[in-house]
């Protein structure tokens, strides 16, 4: 557990500097992907105290209103794993999906709970700009999930065969 936790600690803290130092590299404009909430695939209690830390270090990282961050990770951190356990089929798909809807219920919800609903129609790219990073957090969702499966695997916390081995020949059926 101990080794899972420092994996996770160590991608949150890649995430985090990558989300925060890509709008200076590149010019992606509100196009930067939402990486951490890619990294919530691991499903168990430790998970989801883990989905709360990571959102409290965007709020660290970010200087928003504390605590905002880490409601709406843990929120879309439950919500997707409502949704897998409803699920009979878990696939790379499926987990695109859930990070498209995941990014789009947290930036909507961080702008409801921040400025109100007045927030949502003041500017009319909002939804543009929202539907832009979910698209890109999601098509992205495919190589995360891949290299925390790897490392996963490298540190002995993944059995060969489990949905989350995202090896070349069940790529699509994890």
């Amino acid at each position: 557990m101990v080794r899972l936790v420092l994996l996770f600690a160590l991608a949150t803290l890649v995430a985090l500097a990558l989300q925060t130092m890509l709008p200076y590299w590149l010019p992606l404009g509100p196009y930067v992907p939402d990486l951490v909430d890619l990294g919530m695939r691991h499903h168990s209690a430790i998970a989801a105290l883990m989905a709360f830390v990571m959102g409290y270090a965007i709020d660290a990282f970010s200087g928003t209103q504390i605590g905002l961050n880490a409601f709406m990770v843990t929120l879309v951190f439950l919500l997707a794993y409502e949704l897998s356990s409803q699920l009979l089929v878990t696939n790379v798909v499926v987990g695109m999906l859930a990070v498209f809807a995941g990014v789009i219920i947290k930036d909507l919800g961080s702008i409801v709970i921040s400025s109100g609903f007045s927030g949502l129609t003041g500017d009319p790219a909002l939804m543009r700009d929202l539907l832009g990073q979910a698209t890109i957090s999601a098509l992205l969702a495919p190589l995360v999930f891949a290299a925390l499966a790897r490392s996963k695997q490298v540190l002995g916390l993944l059995a060969t065969g489990r949905r989350e081995d995202n090896t070349a020949r069940k790529r699509w059926l994890t």
